[in-house]
């Protein structure tokens, strides 16, 4: 086992500061520690935070943070995906600046991520920071997306319990119905609660999910329905509450950590934590494959070879499937 690996199991935050950069640019060092790491991975409860801008996702995730390490004494990582510069590439780090309250806890820690232009949110390597913090021994594992409020559903291949946060006065009853990602919630939070149309808010709500509510014993991955052995079928649906915070006074905060908490006992008790494991880990392989198999294509064929055929594309005299065809069948050029 690597010495830095030893070092993140051992409580070593600046390790593990370390190897999260590596993680993050790929190296072959990180690569390899992740590998040590991975059996010590699969005990952390990853909570997802999504919602359309405006709802005060950080401020909540701050909160949930400080009352898991005040009233259970877990230590949380928090992932925090920022909207890439479109000049730098960079990460905006605003939600850093937003979680102070957290700052000198050892038992905290919070990563900033560029989603680095990832659809809906989520950059391809936020899934394997995860593993790293979840090795380490942080309990609960926070990942709060960009909140672009059209593509999050990605969230949900990463986490056990997905929030989707809401609140009045943004213009619109409900914004996460207009953007797709209510159905992906197993915990409904209306942030901003003081605030006036609350009523209307948590009404529409309510109508949305008594009119049409997914079921919970499947998993759905790729368009594929995918179902656990063992698990049990017949088991009580998860139907999500509708939890009501104001995360700046720290208000409704106990009783959402409660219903996270129930949401995740359903999960043990239904097969369906194992399920979401099984698609996370099988979305994550997949996704690894092609990069792979890309990459080797590549290595394989010479440049000029792959700009002849786009160009035969442009042209119009090959179809893109008659294109990949001719590079796949080693014919580059071939008419």
């Amino acid at each position: 086992m690597m010495p830095l690996t030893q070092s993140v199991l051992d409580g070593n935050r600046l390790a593990l500061a370390r190897l999260l950069t590596q993680v993050e640019n790929n190296s072959p060092e990180g690569r390899s520690a992740l590998a040590d790491l991975f059996q010590h991975t699969g005990k952390s409860h990853l909570i997802g935070v999504t919602g359309a801008p405006g709802t005060g996702k950080s401020s909540l995730v701050n909160q949930l943070a400080l009352h898991y390490r005040k009233s259970h004494d877990k230590k949380v990582a928090i992932v925090a995906v920022d909207p890439s510069s479109p000049f730098t590439g960079g990460a905006v780090l605003g939600d850093r600046v937003r979680m102070r309250d957290l700052s000198g806890d050892n038992g905290v820690f919070i990563r900033s991520m560029a989603s680095r232009g990832s659809l809906g949110g989520i950059a391809q390597a936020t899934a394997i920071v995860t593993q790293v913090f979840d090795a380490a021994g942080y309990e609960i594992i926070i990942i709060e997306t960009v909140g672009a409020g059209q593509s999050e559903v990605d969230i949900a291949r990463l986490a056990h319990t997905t929030l989707v946060v809401e609140a009045p006065g943004l213009g619109d009853d409900i914004q996460a119905i207009k953007a797709g990602i209510l159905e992906i919630a197993d915990v409904l939070v209306i942030n901003k609660a003081d605030r006036p149309g609350v009523e209307n808010t948590e009404r529409a709500l309510r109508t949305t999910l008594e009119l049409a509510h997914p079921t919970r014993h499947v998993f759905r991955h790729h368009g594929q329905t995918m179902t656990v052995d063992g698990a049990d079928t017949n088991a009580k649906l998860w139907i999500p509450p509708i939890n009501k915070t104001v995360a700046t006074e720290g208000k409704g905060i106990v009783e959402l950590a409660e219903s996270i908490a129930k949401h995740a006992e359903h999960l043990r008790q239904s097969g369906d934590w194992t399920a979401r494991d099984r698609a996370r880990l099988g979305s994550e392989m997949e996704a690894l494959l092609q990069e792979t198999l890309m990459a080797r294509f590549f290595d394989s064929i010479p440049q000029e070879k792959y700009e002849e055929v786009f160009q035969d594309v442009l042209n119009r005299d090959l179809s893109p499937f008659e294109a990949v065809k001719s590079l796949l069948d080693g014919r580059a050029g071939v008419k």
